[in-house]
This record gives structure tokens, sequence and C-alpha cells, in this order.
């Protein structure tokens, strides 16, 4: 959940955004698409939610050489009103067979409930240049995974603004939507309206990925994208 303020300034060709990160606080009541992190209450947000990216797990070394899965989170499946997805945050791509088919047996077991279950997310900070190996794991996982099984990840607003064209087009043969996190931390990224103005070549749905509590003010020409989806607020717990 990085980003590296290093690019061009090379605009939508549907205008130039307004400034996104002054003025306005995000607020969880004004949106309906949450994640929901492991430690995160329950909130009356998460009743009326339509879509919750439900923090289910997380991929990495386990304290050798060898790469697991871990489950996390505290919310069980059962019936629900909201669309979920489950969310995995991985630290490294060294998956086993095992891996996959344990994020395959989490799925049907939401699946069991009442209620959608939309697929799965992968939070993984690629580097930009290394957008390329990337896309060919996340094909290889989608073949893995059940065919009725979206695929969503997050990414950088590097790759906005730095990936080449090809690298991005790889991305959208094997993914369905694509997050960008526009925070570090608690804060919305500095100049996140130039990173913004470069979304214009994306030809991959997408979503903004915001901090609850951080300055943001909507630009406008993102509504006229036509593969922008809408805003995903990452969820705190409020003061005591």
């Amino acid at each position: 959940m990085r980003s590296i303020l290093l690019l061009l300034p090379i605009l939508f060709a549907l205008g130039a955004p307004a400034p996104a990160a002054a003025g306005q606080t995000v607020r969880a009541a004004d949106h309906d698409a949450y994640w929901l992190w492991a430690g995160v209450r329950s909130r009356p947000e998460l009743e009326k939610a339509k879509t919750i990216y439900l923090h289910t797990g997380e991929i990495g070394p386990d304290g050798g050489s060898a790469v697991r899965l871990k489950a996390q989170g505290a919310t069980e499946p059962g019936p629900h009103a909201a669309t979920i997805w489950l969310a995995y945050r991985v630290r490294s791509l060294d998956w086993t067979p095992e891996i996959v088919a344990g994020i395959a047996r989490r799925l049907a077991v939401w699946r069991a409930q009442p209620g959608a279950v939309a697929g799965i997310q992968i939070d993984f900070d690629a580097s930009t240049h290394g957008l390329k190996n990337y896309a060919v794991f996340l094909r290889n996982l989608r073949q893995s995974l059940p065919k009725d099984c979206a695929l969503s990840v997050t990414g950088l607003m590097d790759w906005a603004s730095q990936a080449t064209p090809e690298d991005l087009d790889a991305l959208s043969g094997s993914v369905d939507e694509l997050v960008f996190q526009t925070y570090r931390g608690r804060e919305t990224v500095r100049d996140v309206d130039v990173y913004l103005g470069r979304l214009g070549r994306l030809r991959i749905p997408f979503r903004l990925g915001l901090a609850e509590g951080a300055a943001w003010s909507p630009p406008a020409v993102l509504a006229r994208h036509p593969y922008f989806r809408g805003y995903i607020v990452f969820l705190r717990n409020p003061p005591l």
C-alpha cells in the first residue's frame, strides 16, 4: 500500500482533474463499499454496505523458507446482504497448490451461505517494473480458481503513472477489477490529482481506495471515465 511520487503530469483526454486531496474528509457513511480488515469492529455503516472486501487471510513466509496461507479476520461465514470479496494480504507469490486449494475451500464455505460472494481480492505490492511477471502469476491463478470466481487486485498509484500500456493490458486479461490505493497510512498521497490524470489510458474496470478520515475531493472527470466503478473506503476503528 505504498506509492512513489515520480511521474509526468499527462492528463485525461477528457480534461484535467480538479485537485483531489483538498477540502473534504472521507466519511464511511457517504459510501457503500468497504474494506473490513482484521481488528476493525463492526459498525452501523456495514449494515447498509453493498460491497465488503473482507480480510480473510495472509500469504507469506512462515518465519522460515516456506510460504503459507494463514487465516485472518474475525468474521465467520454466515448470511450476508452485501456482496463479499475475500481479500488476501500477500507478501510472496511463491505459492504452493495447497495455498490455492485453501482459498478455494474458503470460497466454497462462504458461498454455501445466503448472499453473494463475487470472488477474491489479492492485495500485493507489485513493483511497476514487475507487472509483467505479476500478470503471469495472476493469469495462472485465475486458471486455478473456480470459473465463476472473479479476481480483484489492489494496485499502486505508480502503475497508472509509470507502467507501459502493454503491461496494463496484460493485467486486463487476468483480472476483473483493479483497485488503486490513493493513500499512504492514514492520509491521501500528496499530489494525487496528478496520478489520477494518468488513469485516462486504463482499459480495466477500476475503483479507487480511500482512507477513512483522509482529505479527498472527488475529481468530476472520474465520473466520465468509462471504466471507473466507484470507491472503496478502508475502515478504521472510531475513537472510543
